[in-house]
């Protein structure tokens, strides 16, 4: 479960058995977890995680889905 990027409290990463999934990341933060798809970048789902929380990490995912997309692709690709 390679830790691909932190963002504050937030830890971005991906679960080794789902590359058989589209690309996407998930997000976690105490007890707090959210999961989006890569391309194009969407929630999938989330728990416990306020709606300005997700669309901080929303937004952040977006600035950085070339970098996650590139990490996705190493991590599954090898």
């Amino acid at each position: 479960m390679p830790t691909v990027l932190r963002h504050g409290r937030w830890r971005f990463f991906f679960y080794s058995n789902e590359g058989s999934e589209p690309a996407h990341v998930h997000v976690e933060s105490a007890g707090r977890t959210a999961k989006f798809w890569l391309t194009p970048v969407a929630l999938v789902g989330s728990n416990r995680v306020r709606p300005d929380e997700l669309r901080a990490i929303e937004r952040f995912v977006k600035q950085h889905r070339t970098s996650l997309l590139e990490a996705w692709n190493d991590h599954f690709r090898r």
